[in-house]
Order: C-alpha cells, then structure tokens, then sequence
C-alpha cells in the first residue's frame, strides 16, 4: 500500500475514534495533538463511557483521556506497547 493511501487510512480511523469523545475530550485532544501526541484507540465496552487512550510523540508514555477531559498517566487497565 503506498504511503499517501496508508496516511489517508489513518486520518478516517482517528476521525471515526474522535466520534466517540466528548466535547470535553476533544478539547483535551486538541490540546495534546498541538504537543505532538495523538490518539491511538478508544476502548469501549458494553454499557460504559468511550476510553480515549493517546499517546505521547515518543511512542513510549500512554495516558486516558477521562470523561471530564482531564489526562490520567495511570490508567486502570495495562497497555501493551
């Protein structure tokens, strides 16, 4: 797959996360993105709030975006690299 049809993939994925924030979120996301971080998945189970998880321009520090839209360095469920 060429590089501009991968980039082009990855933009309509993380639109189609950042469906699932709230306003709250996404103001918080904004923020992080203008500092290099971005939002890698949202975990959402059955019955629960959506669960931003971004992470830093380095590929090494993760963090939850909570439903107030404040940042939690330590998340209560294990992220695997």
């Amino acid at each position: 797959m060429a590089d501009h049809e991968r980039r082009a993939l990855d933009k309509k994925r993380v639109a189609e996360m950042k469906r699932d924030l709230n306003p709250a979120q996404l103001d918080t996301l904004r923020d992080l993105e203008m500092l290099g971080w971005s939002l890698k998945f949202v975990r959402n189970k059955p019955f629960a709030p959506a669960m931003p998880v971004v992470v830093d321009p380095s590929g090494e520090k993760h963090a939850l975006l909570e439903e107030d839209g404040t940042l939690n360095e330590h998340p209560p469920f294990t992220i695997r690299p």
